[in-house]
């Protein structure tokens, strides 16, 4: 059994990360921590210990492992007191405002012999893994290019930002995702081209985001932007015999916000208007068009793969290297705005 407390009570620990722990029989939440009960507004879980008294869970000796949800600027200060009580840490993502912050994190981890690691849950979605699913099977041939799109129409958010704040920016909050993807299926790219905007001018917010890492021949676009009225594709992936699209993106934060939980057999799961389409080539020159089934997504996979870490003593899935990659790439994205 692996035991484990949250710091945090709000929206990121309630509806991304318990509707999945929850699920799991060999995972028990035993404490919540939150610093201003009087603004609770979940509701509170059966058999769990809520406090506002952080040294309760800190000190706890049953707890095994402290997930860090809250915003993005205590992160660095969280997770340095958790491991300083020598638990084990998983932080919401972006995982530090700096690559040397994330530095400093690590190295105390190594020193003390814990595991620390990002939340990167969107390595499991549906879309992407589906796009894996696809590339493998080699109908595809050499790939030439991937898109990856994340859009929102959403103009009242940066209309209402009056400065800029690097951490705070759509590359740090959404490329944490899209960028996580791709090192993790990729790997380290040769170079990257950046083009990271304020589309409403210099002293705003970072609404746009596209960039373009080299792997070889192959580039991988990641570009998201707060002003698409009609969204482009999730993912656009051609290789020299084909291409595949997967229009829609997947689907458990859409079912989350509705409150519809992992609890329902058909959570998160996509039907035939959802699934995509790839087309090809084959070796006599006949072209092929083909509904694509979507591989089922999950975020809980996440504490899967920490409950082996940690429990059993397996390798991390979701390495240190990967989340200092991701870090750097965000620092320089963001480095030339104001």
């Amino acid at each position: 059994m692996l035991t484990i407390g949250y710091i945090g009570n709000g929206k990121s620990t309630n509806r991304y990360h318990l509707p999945f722990v929850l699920q799991r029989e060999n995972i028990k939440v035993k404490t919540i921590y939150q610093r201003n009960p009087e603004n609770e507004s979940w509701d509170r879980i059966a058999g769990v210990n809520y406090t506002s008294n952080l040294d309760e869970l800190l000190n706890d000796k049953d707890i095994q492992l402290v997930v860090v949800c809250t915003r993005h600027d205590s992160h660095y200060e969280y997770a340095k007191l958790v491991l300083e009580h020598n638990k084990n840490c998983l932080v919401e993502k972006p995982f530090m405002e700096t690559s040397e912050q994330a530095k400093e994190i690590f190295a105390i981890a190594r020193e003390k012999g814990l595991i620390v690691q990002a939340y990167q849950n969107r390595r499991f979605d549906s879309d992407f893994l589906s796009v894996q699913k696809v590339i493998e099977e080699g109908k595809l041939g050499d790939l030439l290019e991937v898109e990856m799109h994340y859009d929102y129409y959403r103009p009242e958010v940066p209309e209402s930002v009056h400065s800029f704040d690097p951490a705070s920016s759509f590359l740090y909050g959404h490329g944490c995702h899209t960028l996580d993807q791709v090192i993790s299926y990729f790997g380290k790219p040769d170079h990257i081209h950046y083009d990271v905007r304020q589309l409403l001018g210099q002293g705003r917010m970072n609404d746009y985001f596209d960039l373009d890492l080299y792997y070889g021949k192959l580039k991988v676009s990641v570009k998201s932007s707060y002003f698409r009225l009609k969204e482009r594709p999730s993912f656009v992936v051609h290789g020299k015999k084909g291409c595949f699209v997967k229009e829609t993106k997947d689907r458990q934060e859409e079912h989350l916000k509705l409150f519809y939980m992992p609890d329902h057999k058909d959570f998160g799961i996509d039907t035939i208007k959802h699934y995509g389409v790839l087309t090809y080539i084959d070796e006599e020159g006949t072209i092929h068009e083909e509904t694509v089934k979507s591989v089922n997504g999950d975020y809980g996979r996440v504490y899967d793969d920490l409950y082996e870490v940690i429990i059993n003593g397996k390798n991390k899935t979701i390495t240190d290297e990967q989340i200092l990659l991701q870090m750097e790439i965000l620092e320089t994205g963001v480095k030339n705005l104001k």
